[in-house]
């Protein structure tokens, strides 16, 4: 019988508004029990969240992830550092990228697979300039205002 997880689909929303991402990757989570069982209620953030290549491996910091309400002396600690799960090939591509000056590497979105298995997508990103992020939101507000006029 296959089970049919909720739809958990957590974004960074201030990733595509102070970053450019050029690239992106998805990648599985090492999680403890607790934690798994917090994301598929829907009880994750990505806000503030970066990743860093550490040893040939990727680890996600700052990622919240809200303590499971049924956890005992077993739970987990919010905030703590997670290990993601990429091949060797995709690790070496992040490496490359980030040696370049102004790129790191954010989290954009965070969703449960078919599988049942938490995954994440994550991006290679350079940082907006402010006057960047004034043109964004320009584009936005204009592009709301045509969809009004054409309503009308």
């Amino acid at each position: 019988m296959k089970t049919k997880f909720k739809e958990v689909n957590i974004k960074n929303r201030r990733a595509t508004f102070d970053y450019t991402i050029s690239d992106t990757f998805t990648a599985g989570i090492v999680l403890t029990g607790t934690e798994i069982k917090s994301i598929r209620l829907g009880k994750a953030s990505l806000a503030d969240t970066f990743c860093y290549i550490h040893d040939g491996e990727v680890w996600v910091k700052n990622m919240y992830i809200a303590e499971y309400f049924y956890g005992t002396y077993n739970n987990h600690t919010e905030r703590r550092d997670r290990k993601l799960l990429l091949r060797r090939k995709e690790i070496s591509q992040l490496q490359k990228a980030t040696m370049a000056a102004g790129f790191t590497i954010v989290p954009l979105r965070l969703f449960i697979s078919e599988r049942g298995y938490a995954k994440v997508v994550i991006g290679v990103a350079r940082g907006n300039k402010e006057y960047d992020k004034r043109q964004n939101i320009k584009d936005r507000d204009a592009r709301r205002e045509l969809a009004r006029a054409m309503q009308h």
